[in-house]
Order: C-alpha cells, then structure tokens, then sequence
C-alpha cells in the first residue's frame, strides 16, 4: 500500500497547477465557457481536500494517513455545495448560483476518489 502524502500526491500538485494555467492564462486568453464557468470547480475537490486532510490528521481529527474515503469526499461536497452555491451569492456581492458547479464539484470528487483509490492499490 503507498502511503498517501496529502500535498505531495501528483493529482494535488497537477490539479494545483491546471488550475492556475486556466486561472490566469487559458480562461483569460480563450473565453470558452467551460474553461471559464467549470473547469477549476471541477478541481475544488483534487486542490482543497488534500490540505485539509492533512489538517484533520495534524489535529488528531482524522487517524489514518489513507487517501480521502468516498464518505469525506461526500461530507465535504455535502458542505461545499450549499456554501457556495447558496449561501454565498445570497450575502457575498457578485458571486452567482450555478447548478452546473455543483455537478462540477461532484463530478471532480468522483474523479478524485477513483484516482486515490487506484494508487492506493498499486505496489509499492
């Protein structure tokens, strides 16, 4: 079993990286509506978790050093989701609600946990 290092996994690290070449060159540069409406809310789960799980497990809050389990991916969708597209563009000026982020969240935590998973399976 590898052991799983939460920044220093290369889906972290690429997912990072993919969303700061779309950030401020790709989406900037293209216009195209996927790269500019959804495409780094699909890398919310990939960029965001990984620092909080080594968090949780700093604090004691989480004992084991395995990748995100489906159900925290979940929970943490299941929090994400109405803060960002609920409770932010309801008092946060300028921000909007988009169902399509919500699938987008979903859809890169899916990714996410099927890329975790296999390389947690792979020799070490």
């Amino acid at each position: 079993m590898i052991r799983f290092r939460p920044v220093c996994n290369p889906l972290f690290i690429g997912a990072c990286v993919a969303y700061a070449i779309n950030r401020w060159w790709l989406a900037p540069a293209t216009h195209h509506p996927v790269l500019i409406n959804w495409f780094n809310d699909l890398l919310l789960i990939p960029c965001a978790l990984p620092p909080l799980v080594a968090l949780y497990h700093a604090l004691g809050l989480r004992g084991t050093t395995a990748p995100p389990r489906g159900r925290e991916i979940l929970c943490h969708l299941l929090l994400w989701i109405p803060l960002f597209e609920w409770i932010g563009p309801r008092f946060v000026p300028g921000t909007t609600a988009d169902p399509l982020d919500a699938v987008a969240y979903c859809l890169g935590g899916f990714l996410a946990h099927a890329f975790w998973r296999r390389r947690q399976e792979l020799p070490a």
